[in-house]
């Protein structure tokens, strides 16, 4: 249609380019598209000389100028694109003007279009040099968005990287790790699929496969990618591909069987209304574009009259095609003529259905866009009046300027350019939901909109219905998720999502979900069975409380209430012979220091205090060096009686009882020095041992000093094998004086306990270490009570005729 201005108009009307032959001896024929139309772009192309009408019938937008438009079939193909641009680029005028006066009828002053975004790119390229104003309802690539390459482009649809970033996070969502891509093999599929796998990367979304093709490859190609699909373990698919291209796709994976698969899509194909009729993609789900409402505009659509549809060739087509008649000819053979019955309001196809108008608000905010930037351009508001002279002549540089800087407001949609010539991002999200008659629909379950704060762009209000109608979310993952108590280990040359799940090892837990690695407990903590929570460890130590305890306290006390009635039956009996002839003075120290020795014993039962560890080791090393200077004196005092009996021997005048204390106090000063020098030095202190077992504290007594405990020891053994030497010495003295028997006996026992003593107390762990001391101190201790003082108990109490001063004298003579 002529006008003032004219806005052109790209639309892939037809699916195919008819391909030629060229000789290279004629002028090739013109490009012509060929196939059936396709309904939904047709209509795309009618809203366009929708808005037109209604721009012209305005008294507030352009009011005194008529707009012209001139729409093509760019039939999807990038060299029939090109063709069109060209003739854009060289306005509509059949004359040559020489003068500087030509007629400005008809020139171009923007174009509306082209729907693929390769197209889109080559129309760019042809007209941008010229600054025509291009603005497309339908290319999406975020290539376009740059405008050093394509400076007249604009867009009333979003970019892809917006939808990208906003089907990963869709997928991120439902939890799915694991999924499969199918894109066109075009600059809207490869450019918005490298959106869309960078920011899967980000949010830890892995590709099993990535494949593309194109309508026009060989079918093979097709079926290979459909095999791929059938293969694969991703139970989830998501699409940047064309409705032409998703089309032939399913038509494939329909001839064989194929496992269920949930589709994720783009704008491209999920709100086109000719895809719900595959029931294999139920409960797809993608974003689209916003519903929208155009009043009047259903109305324009189905008003066609014949001589409408007549002077439109493309009209006539589709006339023709839909209710297979012939409009105005002569039918051929098998075909009949048009009789004017045909009831377009019956129809029930992509172009009467006006229940989801997406793409076509797109176009329709693009016709009103160039409008307004041609009403900035030519147009002044005088006197509250608007005037605009269409004999004005402008540059499409101007008009290109002005429609950067539109922003308006059309049946309640806004419309505004960024500085790089997109709209503000905003997607319904769109679920495939069966209806009760069994039919697809679409459904719209939330939204969209990358004006919001971060985080809070993406909502979801409805419940989804997902592939096979469930309305409980898949799995899609290519390893489930490791539980606490396990890590994530993964699997050689596979993706960051195939993974395996390890246990903790021990000492470490993991309690999160998906540990990339373990955490080691606080020392003084260990994990539960399952490795996901740090638990106090339990105290150990040898208390009263426990069997091992009680058993080695009740020996203890035992010793010493067996040591005190020894004591009680000697001090009864303290004037018998065997008494006073075995030096009672010395025995009554002895049983002391014996009873002592049991009790020391207790102090190694309990929980370790700074008091309780000194007292110990200083206790025990005193009081039993006590005990065996009362041994090894009773073994001197019979060696000097045996020498004594010689004439002319005086020794026992140089030990008597003065020399004996004397003796029994020295060495035992030179034990209480030692532990003295060690308690000032480096004195023994509880500490919590968290080596031995790493489930248990084991409270212990450290040493302090090791040299002061060795010492203490060394000296005790020292004395003992004096002792042990003496005894021997002594041991075949007539037997009035026979205790030397008995001391050795006794000493034997004593140095065998201690010598298995240290290697026993080295290897045992824990609370044993402290068990073996306190064993080889009862041992020791009872080895000594019943070697020495036993038969002598024996005799007093059960043999009182041999306890005579004359039995004594008797045995000793014989």
């Amino acid at each position: 249609m002529d006008g003032d201005f004219v806005i052109g108009g790209v639309f892939p009307i037809h699916l195919y380019k008819h391909t030629m032959r060229y000789n290279y001896t004629t002028v090739p024929e013109p490009l012509k598209c060929t196939g059936s139309i396709d309904s939904r772009h047709l209509r795309f192309s009618r809203a366009m000389i929708f808005a037109i009408e209604e721009i012209n019938n305005s008294t507030e937008l352009l009011p005194g100028i008529k707009l012209g438009y001139q729409i093509y079939d760019s039939c999807t193909s990038a060299p029939v694109t090109v063709s069109v641009a060209f003739q854009l680029s060289n306005r509509l005028d059949q004359a040559f003007h020489t003068d500087d006066n030509c007629s400005q009828s008809g020139m171009v002053v923007g174009v509306v279009g082209d729907s693929g975004s390769t197209l889109s790119m080559s129309m760019s390229r042809i007209i941008g040099p010229f600054n025509l104003p291009q603005v497309s309802y339908f290319s999406t690539c975020a290539c376009l968005s740059d405008k050093t390459e394509y400076p007249n482009f604009f867009r009333t649809i979003p970019s892809d990287q917006f939808q990208a970033d906003a089907l990963a996070k869709l997928v991120k969502h439902f939890g799915w790790t694991w999924i499969g891509s199918v894109r066109s093999d075009s600059d809207y599929g490869n450019n918005g699929m490298a959106s869309f796998l960078l920011t899967a990367q980000k949010e830890g979304i892995c590709v099993e496969y990535s494949e593309s093709f194109h309508r026009t490859h060989p079918r093979i190609k097709i079926q290979r990618v459909a095999n791929v699909i059938r293969r694969s373990t991703a139970t989830v698919v998501v699409a940047f591909i064309t409705s032409a291209e998703l089309r032939l796709l399913l038509e494939e994976l329909s001839l064989e069987a194929s496992p269920p698969r949930q589709w994720v899509g783009t704008e491209a194909w999920v709100t086109n209304q000719d895809m719900l009729r595959f029931k294999s993609c139920a409960g797809a789900i993608g974003f689209g574009i916003e519903q929208s409402v155009i009043p009047g505009f259903r109305e324009f659509l189905l008003d066609l009259s014949p001589t409408k549809v007549a002077s439109s060739p493309v009209l006539t087509e589709y006339w023709e095609d839909t209710f297979s008649c012939r409009l105005g000819k002569s039918a051929a053979t098998g075909e009949s003529m048009c009789d004017g019955t045909e009831d377009i309001q019956a129809l029930d196809n992509p172009y009467t259905d006006t229940s989801q108008l997406r793409i076509t608000n797109m176009v329709y905010k693009a016709v009103y866009a160039l409008a307004h930037a041609l009403h900035k351009t030519l147009c002044q508001d005088k006197n509250s009046t608007i005037q605009c002279d269409k004999d004005n002549k402008i540059a499409s540089k101007e008009v290109l300027t002005q429609l950067k800087n539109v922003s308006f407001v059309q049946n309640g949609y806004d419309v505004s350019f960024d500085a790089n010539g997109d709209p503000v991002a905003k997607y319904e999200l769109v679920n495939w939901q069966k209806s009760q008659s069994g039919s697809i629909e679409m459904v719209t379950v939330g939204y969209y909109d990358a004006s919001f704060p971060v985080g809070q762009e993406f909502q979801i209000n409805r419940k989804l219905v997902f592939m096979n109608g469930v309305n409980e979310v898949l799995k899609s993952v290519c390893s489930d998720r490791c539980p606490p108590g396990t890590r994530k280990v993964l699997q050689k040359q596979k993706p960051v999502c195939c993974y395996d799940c390890i246990p903790c090892p021990e000492g470490k837990i993991s309690n999160v979900t998906d540990a990339p690695d373990c955490l080691s407990c606080p020392l003084e903590f260990w994990p539960n069975a399952e490795r996901d929570k740090c638990f106090l460890k339990s105290v150990e130590f040898l208390s009263y409380d426990e069997v091992l305890g009680i058993i080695l306290a009740a020996f203890s006390v035992g010793g010493a209430c067996l040591t005190i009635m020894t004591a009680v039956v000697f001090f009864q009996h303290r004037t018998s012979p065997i008494v006073r002839a075995n030096n009672s003075e010395l025995s009554f120290l002895l049983l002391f220091s014996l009873t002592l020795c049991f009790l020391s014993s207790l102090t190694f039962i309990g929980a370790p205090s700074d008091w309780s560890c000194m007292l110990r080791h200083t206790a025990f090393g005193i009081t039993f060096v006590l005990c065996i200077s009362c041994v090894l004196g009773k073994t001197i005092v019979v060696l000097m009686a045996f020498k004594a009996t010689f004439p002319g021997n005086n020794v026992m005048k140089w030990f008597g009882p003065p020399q004996q204390r004397m003796t029994v106090a020295s060495v035992t000063f030179i034990q209480v020095l030692i532990c003295t020098i060690w308690l000032v030095v480096s004195p023994p202190f509880p500490i919590k041992n968290l080596t031995i077992n790493k489930k248990k504290i084991i409270l212990e007594c450290a040493l302090g000093s090791a040299i002061g405990f060795w010492a203490v020891l060394g000296y005790i053994g020292l004395l003992a094998v004096f002792c042990l030497v003496f005894a021997i010495l002594a041991r075949n003295l007539p037997d009035s004086f026979n205790e030397a028997k008995f001391i050795t006996f006794s000493m034997l026992i004593f140095c065998a306990v201690w010598i298995t003593f240290i290697p026993a107390y080295i290897s045992s762990p824990g609370k044993f270490t402290v068990a073996v001391e306190i064993f080889a101190i009862l041992a020791s201790s009872f080895g000594l009570i019943f070697c020495i003082f036993t038969p002598k108990c024996f005799i007093i109490l059960f043999k009182p005729e041999k306890n005579t001063k004359k039995h004594l004298m008797n045995k000793n003579e014989s």
